[in-house]
């Protein structure tokens, strides 16, 4: 059985300003962009510079299981295959795309809340 590397630590780091920041997402959109700049975040410090993530590498999909969307280069990547394959980085990700896929269902359910705010504003 090969051992399995837990990147939970980053994943605690990242976690207060996420839920934080998912909590005031006015709508569906904040909870996307929300997201993928928390894993955006939550990679750059698991991989340190070994690997180059943009903006456009992540994306919630709310419809559709695991909830998320990584980039085709990853799976190319040799660095990232492994780390992929021997961690819990596949869990911390869906732990994540839950977290927002829940608070976007939310505002999607009510988006009359939303368009009020966004006047109000």
């Amino acid at each position: 059985m090969s051992k399995q590397i837990s990147f939970s630590k980053y994943e605690q780091k990242v976690l207060p300003n996420f839920r934080q920041k998912i909590s005031q997402a006015e709508s569906t959109e904040d909870v996307k962009k929300f997201f993928v700049y928390t894993v955006k975040e939550l990679l750059e410090s698991i991989f340190a510079g070994k690997i180059d993530f943009k903006y456009e590498d992540i994306e919630l999909i709310p419809g559709k299981e695991p909830h998320y969307l990584l980039s085709k280069q990853f799976a190319f990547s040799d660095e990232f295959k492994s780390v992929w394959k021997d961690s819990d980085l596949p869990r911390l990700l869906s732990r994540l795309a839950e977290t927002a896929v829940h608070r976007y269902k939310h505002l999607k359910k009510r988006p009359e809340k939303t368009e009020s705010k966004i006047r109000m504003k």
